[in-house]
């Protein structure tokens, strides 16, 4: 199974883990910056894309199209941005982010996504909600394809 690197912890594993994959960790954003935001690690001892292994790019095509199936049972996004950045923290991840062109209802409020149709700016200050957090986990959790 997946390692926790620094990058997964400073994401709030274990609490956070949707989802574990030998080479790939689904962790629930711990700031939601739109509805059902997600961080996806490598656990591969990689600094750069290109060098992660064989195995795990072989992985990440089961892991993104389970991704994407809860996702879509869970909230129906719009589309998914995966952005892979990398400035801050160095091991191979990506933010994955649900879009939406209209509120969703999810845990008793209303969800926008203020920054639609344009990029979402991770700059901007979000509020991390630790009670929302939870519970986009434990809605992905149960929603996620099982083996």
């Amino acid at each position: 199974m997946a390692t926790p690197n620094a990058t997964a912890v400073k994401f709030g594993h274990p609490a956070s883990l949707i989802r574990e994959y030998r080479h790939w960790l689904v962790l629930a954003r711990p700031q939601q910056v739109t509805l059902g935001s997600l961080v996806l690690v490598c656990s591969n001892a990689a600094r750069a894309f290109s060098q992660i292994s064989v195995r795990a790019f072989e992985e990440l095509a089961q892991v993104t199209a389970d991704l994407d199936a809860a996702l879509t049972r869970c909230f129906q996004p719009d589309k998914l941005n995966y952005l892979m950045l990398m400035m801050v923290d160095p091991d191979v991840h990506f933010h994955v982010l649900p879009r939406y062109g209209s509120a969703r209802e999810f845990a008793g409020r209303s969800h926008s996504d203020r920054f639609w149709p344009k990029p979402v700016d991770l700059t901007q200050p979000v509020d991390a909600d630790a009670a929302l957090s939870t519970a986009v986990r434990d809605a992905l959790r149960a929603a996620w394809r099982k083996d």
